[in-house]
């Protein structure tokens, strides 16, 4: 037993002591190594591109001199092109400026044992210099700089089914100060190759046609109505032309249709086509050329109305031909919106005719006051009776709020033949103010005999122009 455990003891002392000696030759192969990766670089070190594991400061700058002095430049244009740059062009030497020390005793010595899976890469822009001059004039004696193709923005085209995108134009052009960078880059940390798409280097369009898209296909969407506008002598469309224009951005950037360029466009309409109050040549009874104006006859859009309801059918999709929405009609909705059948006042000469249809029906003198007022107007309203002042006068056709053309007894101007009253133009035959008094009391109406009067509201209708002029 005795023999047995001193047996036993023996093997473990030598275990105990294997076990101490490797430890420590694990601890000496640590330190030498420490030691040795003072003065040398790491495993899987690179310097500028070149691999300077297990160099000294001394030997790495001597690899990089010597790879320096024969180092090219590859360049990768758009399209596959090539060209190269050399180091004697550029005259490109390595000029050591302590940088490679400071690398040396900046690695992480102490954990030189994780080294051996790992990769790092050194670059030393400060340790390389060229000739500045030389280097500008090798960069602006590049193919590359002498293909100078604009790029072009991607954008939406119009055309007869709508709209599409028409894609960018890449171009070749260079940005000078992006491409003397990459490669001042390149041949002071060793890069071998510079791709100029890559890098960045050309100048690109601002607007790509990917990002076009989507707007094209709301553009599609939202402008796939045609509207016309019916002005009966003329005509107003309304297509995916102008309605392209109305497009705005919503909140989260999607195109809408803007309401407000809409109500804009309706007012534009209005100022073409409203006509109460316009300026309008007219001609009278005796062949003369009159331009009369204000008044408050004629054709008027309403447009909040009809700024909803044309926003409302370009939504709906609804093709259509439509009027608009008048807030006041006219008799036609001609050019000449007075059309055929009218009363015709004329204020100096004091005479009414009126017209059916192009036919003089009633041709009759007229009594007048200073405040007549000239205009085109329309006959509002009949009434057999109506009270004026402090009487009651027969056949009241009004032509404002306040003002008509009625009958009083009292008034009997010189009276047209039947003959006369179809040729008009021979008025100087005619005296229809020979019998005229002082009617200042009328404060702006028109008077007429009684019979005239009647024969006047027989024929007359409600809605039809009132031309008064001097």
């Amino acid at each position: 037993m005795a023999e047995e455990n001193t047996g036993m003891s023996r093997e473990r002392k030598i275990l105990v002591g294997f076990i101490v000696v490797l430890f420590l030759l694990t601890i000496g192969a640590y330190f030498f190594g420490v030691y040795y990766f003072t003065e040398h670089f790491l495993p899987g070190t690179q310097v500028n591109g070149f691999n300077c594991s297990y160099m000294t400061q001394e030997e790495t700058e001597k690899l990089l001199a010597e790879e320096t002095s024969v180092y090219i430049l590859a360049i990768q244009t758009r399209g596959n092109g090539r060209e190269s740059i050399s180091a004697d062009e550029i005259d490109l030497k390595y000029t050591s400026d302590g940088s490679v020390n400071r690398m040396l005793h900046e690695q992480k010595r102490f954990q030189w044992f994780l080294a051996f899976s790992q990769h790092k890469s050194w670059e030393v822009p400060s340790s390389v210099t060229y000739d500045q001059d030389k280097f500008e004039q090798v960069i602006d004696s590049l193919n590359c700089m002498k293909d100078n193709q604009e790029p072009y923005d991607a954008y939406i085209k119009q055309n007869d089914d709508g709209f599409e995108v028409v894609p960018e134009v890449e171009g070749t052009k260079i940005d000078k100060e992006k491409l003397q960078k990459d490669i001042s880059n390149a041949v002071t940390t060793g890069r071998t190759l510079v791709d100029l798409d890559v890098d960045g280097c050309y100048v690109d369009p601002a607007v790509y046609g990917d990002e076009l898209t989507e707007d094209c296909e709301q553009m599609n969407e939202l402008t796939d109505v045609v509207v016309t506008y019916d002005f009966s002598d003329r005509k107003e469309t309304v297509d995916r032309t102008l309605i392209k224009e109305w497009l705005s951005r919503d909140e989260d950037g999607n195109l809408m249709l803007d309401h407000s360029a809409i109500a804009s466009y309706v007012g534009q309409l209005a100022s073409k086509y409203d006509t109460v109050g316009i300026e309008r040549s007219f001609s009278t009874y005796d062949n003369r050329e009159v331009t009369v104006s204000g008044g408050t006859y004629g054709w008027l859009i309403d447009q909040p109305k009809e700024a909803d309801a044309l926003y409302q059918a370009i939504m709906d999709k609804k093709t259509q031909v439509r009027e608009p929405v008048y807030a006041q009609e006219a008799a036609s909705r001609d050019t000449n919106d007075i059309g055929y059948s009218y009363v015709e006042v004329n204020l100096t000469d004091r005479r009414l005719v009126l017209y059916k249809s192009g036919n003089p029906v009633v041709d009759t003198g007229i009594a007048i006051s200073s405040s007549t007022p000239d205009g085109v107007y329309s006959i509002e309203e009949k009434k057999n009776q109506q009270a004026v002042g402090n009487m009651t006068v027969d056949c009241w056709m009004s032509f404002t709020d306040d003002l008509g053309i009625y009958g009083d007894p009292g008034f009997e101007p010189g009276t047209a033949t039947e003959s006369e009253a179809d040729s008009f133009g021979s008025s100087s035959e005619t005296d229809f103010s020979s019998d005229m008094t002082d009617w200042s009391s009328t404060e702006g109406c028109i008077v007429l005999s009684e019979e005239a009067a009647r024969e006047l509201y027989q024929n007359v209708e409600t809605g039809m122009p009132v031309v008064i002029y001097k």
